[in-house]
């Protein structure tokens, strides 16, 4: 006979849950500092970076945006090591393998965030900055770079949201976080529906605490009249 729902709960299925939960955010906080660095970097150059650099950044943007996350996720675990640099072979373990492919992945989407928020500042204000004595890197990392990233930032808190989905991919290359342990416990209990159903609550509450954060940055660095129009 099974044990009723909220003893089990208590017994098994949270104490399980809080280790993945913290193996999950070993996972995600590095790759959305990661996505957003190279994020960052990569928009930068592909508006105001050289001819051969802008064609670099767009053909990584292509190729992570352009394939599956999860194709990502088994070559930096699986197919790397078969790649020989000079008789010698990279092996990732399964945390650093997801942290750099979910990172990389990240930072290609939002890169376009970036590139739209820059190409929206009209040209002026760097002209205005170099009449007054700034470097054509000064105007943009202290003119345009601040408001672009002020606009950007939805767009890239919403991909950090989508992060924290996507995390439940470490689970394929044997990272116990979330999805994982919440997969073994159902295996061992064969109790699926409240296993997977509170998992999805545990990510619910994730995502609305991410997203709450999220919206306190941007109050946080907004300037009144900049984002909105005013009423």
């Amino acid at each position: 006979m099974s044990i009723p729902y909220f003893e089990f709960l208590r017994a098994e299925l949270a104490p399980g849950l809080l280790d993945g939960l913290w193996v999950s955010l070993i996972v995600i906080i590095p790759s959305a500092l990661l996505g957003a660095f190279i994020g960052l970097t990569a928009g930068v150059l592909r508006v105001y970076g050289p001819m051969p650099v802008r064609k670099l950044a767009e053909a990584y943007v292509s190729l992570f945006r352009g394939t599956p996350l999860v194709v990502q996720v088994f070559f930096w675990y699986f197919a790397l090591p078969y790649i020989k640099f000079g008789g010698w072979s990279l092996v990732l373990d399964p945390i650093p393998a997801a942290i750099l492919a979910f990172g990389l992945c990240s930072g290609a989407y939002q890169s376009e965030y970036i590139r739209g928020g820059l190409n929206s500042i009209k040209r002026g204000q760097i002209r205005a900055a170099l009449a007054l004595g700034m470097t054509t890197r000064q105007a943009v990392m202290n003119v345009v770079l601040p408001q672009a990233f002020r606009r950007a930032l939805p767009g890239c808190g919403n991909e950090i949201i989508y992060l924290i989905k996507y995390s439940s991919l470490a689970s394929i290359i044997t990272v116990n976080e979330l999805t994982g342990t919440a997969t073994t416990i159902a295996k061992n209990s064969w109790r699926n529906i409240e296993v997977f159903c509170t998992l999805g609550v545990v990510y619910l509450l994730l995502v609305t605490v991410a997203t709450w954060l999220l919206h306190l940055l941007e109050d946080t660095l907004s300037v009144p009249g900049f984002e909105r129009p005013q009423e």
